[in-house]
């Protein structure tokens, strides 16, 4: 590997120090711990380049380095101490000394850790990496648990009596195939169906989105989604409690619709004509239930997504800690279980990545009703829809909360400090 004089400037051009990009000066030195540190750290992330002898901040001009005069022996020192190989070069730029160091990507399925610390980077410092980050990695070198089996040994003709085939053919605006192994083909090739020799399995995918009753389905039947309605702002008393029974693409529209007859509703009277009105709007409803739906952690065994209503909230959540941070709901998007994403927006279910909780925030602001409050712990994610409350009875917190989505929804920029300082956390 040869870095060149036009590689190094062509790195310096870079607009901002990425991932995959670490520029230091060290102009006399630069020492081993740290060094290695960062070798751990950029190979967790994919891999990249560290540069020393150029500033780190922009213009980035070569400042020369004295360190590490000889660069097959700190290559040999970083293979004895973190077990993998990192390719370490001089380049004579005119303006002075740069070492490269070429950092591999970790394995799949595997990340690097130094003492026990799994590192990665967070602007200009090193952290140890999350505990969800970490899963993420050991969970890549398994089978995807949307493709294991939810059951096998079938037949074409149990397949298409386990599964709601007509639904799905609708939902993805198909015609239906003439024969029945031309429907199993086509599930299939969805990977809703897998073909083992003569016989068929019904993949988890398949069942928990077309399952005529997710109840055939023994290890899935607790993963049917859940609605409670209360009566009051309580637990105390119960309304009505029902569990869902089909897979959730083909209970989707009767799902949001059972939640919709649930909800609290006002009472207008227009041309001498009383009405009542759900408090929420259906899209609230449909985007946090399709979103809660779609990126809950599937390996928590017996948990499920609820749906609780009450007379002043709606409170929806899924098992498992989000894959971002609750702060940056608005503006990133990355998806659990995206097998099952792909699929519900091909049959219209969930929006494009990434826009479904803007169009929640969007929602509620054009309904005059408190900003969305989003939560997470150890075992649950939950997004709570707030029923209408007069504004000198909000909440300081609550106020904070709807400056910061509005400001990071019409910008499409979540840095707090952009906006006077202040954290969606803050008290």
């Amino acid at each position: 590997m040869t870095t060149t004089v036009e590689q190094v400037d062509a790195w310096r051009a870079s607009s901002v120090e990425h991932e995959n990009l670490e520029f230091k000066e060290a102009r006399h030195q630069f020492d081993n711990d740290k060094l290695f540190d960062y070798c751990v750290a950029i190979a967790n992330e994919d891999g990249g380049v560290i540069l020393l002898g150029i500033a780190d901040a922009p213009p980035r001009p070569i400042v020369g380095t004295q360190a590490f005069n000889s660069p097959p022996g700190i290559a040999a020192k970083i293979f004895d101490r973190l077990g993998f190989r990192v390719d370490v070069e001089e380049v004579d730029h005119p303006d002075g000394r740069v070492v490269a160091f070429h950092v591999p990507s970790r394995p799949r399925g595997t990340a690097y850790h130094r003492a026990g610390r799994y590192l990665m980077r967070s602007g200009e410092s090193l952290v140890p990496m999350s505990e969800d980050r970490l899963r993420r990695i050991f969970d890549e070198g398994r089978p995807d648990l949307l493709l294991e089996p939810a059951q096998a040994g079938l037949s074409a003709e149990d397949v298409v009596e386990l599964i709601d085939t007509q639904t799905y053919f609708e939902l993805m605006k198909m015609t239906y195939p003439a024969s029945r192994d031309g429907v199993v083909d086509r599930l299939v090739r969805e990977r809703l169906v897998a073909r083992a020799g003569s016989a068929f399995v019904i993949t988890n995918l398949g069942a928990l989105l077309f399952a005529k009753r997710l109840e055939d389905f023994d290890h899935l039947a607790r993963k049917a989604p859940r609605v409670i309605a209360y009566e009051g702002t309580g637990k105390l008393g119960t309304k009505r409690d029902q569990l869902g029974v089909r897979g959730y693409a083909v209970g989707f529209a009767g799902l949001v619709q059972f939640i919709m007859s649930q909800l609290p509703a006002n009472e207008v009277i227009g041309e001498a004509l009383r009405r009542e009105i759900p408090m929420y709007p259906a899209i609230m409803i449909r985007e946090t239930v399709a979103n809660a739906l779609i990126h809950q952690d599937l390996s928590v065994s017996g948990a499920a997504v609820m749906i609780e209503v009450f007379d002043d909230r709606v409170e929806i959540s899924n098992p498992g800690r989000p894959t971002v941070e609750v702060n940056r709901f608005i503006d990133e998007y990355r998806s659990r279980n995206e097998w099952m994403a792909d699929v519900m927006r091909r049959i219209g279910v969930c929006e494009e990545k990434g826009s479904g909780i803007d169009r929640v925030v969007d929602a509620a602001e054009a309904f005059q009703l408190p900003a969305p409050e989003f939560r997470a712990d150890d075992v649950r994610t939950t997004c709570i829809l707030h029923g209408h409350r007069p504004f000198p009875k909000m909440a300081r917190e609550d106020r904070i909360r709807a400056c910061y989505q509005h400001c990071t929804l019409r910008d499409g920029f979540t840095d707090p400090a952009r906006y006077g300082g202040f954290r969606v956390d803050q008290t």
